[in-house]
């Protein structure tokens, strides 16, 4: 079996970039421990990694690659774990174990590569809507990695992203002083996100919102499963060229605006929007404009930048 190289560089980073995938490698202990509340950590695979990513939609996540080979690198899997584990389900761990799968190693490798300089282990991502976003790599104390999360939470609010896992009861809380349950159509919701399966989370928000209009988080939640639905499966790449090839193609335009929003350039999307309303009139212009205003939602009204695009909206229309 190739070994991974010793550690080099980044502080307890491992270099990647000569390993093929380590199949046969001692399968890794889970990475719960003590006192960390049940349905924390998620331990991905090639064959669930998608289904994980989905918890993300409305609970940001934390990403921990890691390499059993290597049994120096688990450090940072605890101590993210138990950062997490204060955070009163604000946030949830995914960890993927390179050494164990060579599916996973091959789709990791680009991302370490683009995000660090180099394919190393172990690393740390943030996830807002299933997309992610570098925070370090190698070792570090839970000082370090909770300044990191903090600064993750900050921009999941910002994105709309404001949901928490249920764990259970935290302990030294009474039952007086915890959070109300979740309603019964959100749960739903949740449920159907981990499963992968969009459409029902759809159909639970829907019925959600029929029973109460006013039912901001459902609509929030509505408008970011729509966004999942419209840009799953989408080439990134081929969309932005078709955007750029042809800037008066308003399907294409959408696309990308859509993709910005779920990559977290809100004021880029929004920015293209406006100026296409600007450009175009009649059904065209009012697509754009329908469009435009479904994204607000999905940022959530609330935020500065919805409140400067709806501004800049209202200055293009009239």
């Amino acid at each position: 079996m190739t070994q991974t190289p010793e550690p080099a560089g980044t502080r307890g980073a491992i270099d990647l970039s000569s390993v093929p995938g380590a199949a046969d490698a001692t399968a890794p202990a889970a990475p719960g421990a003590p006192g960390v509340p049940e349905g924390l950590v998620t331990e991905v695979t090639a064959a669930t990694l998608q289904q994980a990513l989905t918890r993300t939609v409305q609970v940001p996540g934390l990403l921990v690659l890691w390499a059993s080979e290597h049994p120096q690198t688990r450090e940072l899997v605890d101590t993210v774990t138990q950062v997490a584990a204060g955070m009163d389900g604000r946030v949830i761990v995914l960890t993927a174990d390179l050494s164990t799968s060579p599916e996973l190693l091959q789709a990791f490798q680009p991302l370490l590569t683009q995000a660090f300089g180099q394919p190393t282990v172990p690393a740390t991502f943030g996830l807002l809507q299933g997309q992610p976003v570098p925070l370090f790599p190698g070792v570090a104390d839970a000082d370090q990695v909770r300044q990191a999360v903090d600064q993750l939470l900050q921009a999941a609010v910002q994105n709309g992203i404001t949901g928490r896992a249920d764990l259970g009861p935290v302990p030294g809380v009474s039952e007086e002083d915890a959070e109300p349950p979740v309603p019964p159509l959100h749960q739903e919701a949740y449920d159907a996100l981990e499963r992968g399966d969009l459409p029902a989370a759809a159909d639970a928000y829907e019925r959600a919102l029929a029973a109460d209009p006013q039912d901001e988080d459902a609509r929030l939640g509505l408008s970011q499963v729509r966004l999942m639905e419209r840009t799953a499966g989408v080439d990134l790449v081929a969309a932005r060229a078709a955007a750029a090839a042809d800037p008066s193609d308003i399907a294409a335009a959408l696309q990308v605006a859509d993709l910005d929003v779920l990559g977290g350039h809100v004021e880029d999307a929004f920015t293209r929007l406006v100026d296409l309303v600007r450009t175009t009139a009649g059904d065209d212009r009012d697509r754009v404009r329908t469009h435009l205003i479904e994204l607000f939602s999905v940022v959530g009204n609330d935020d500065e930048r919805v409140r400067k695009g709806r501004t800049a909206l209202m200055s293009a229309l009239f």
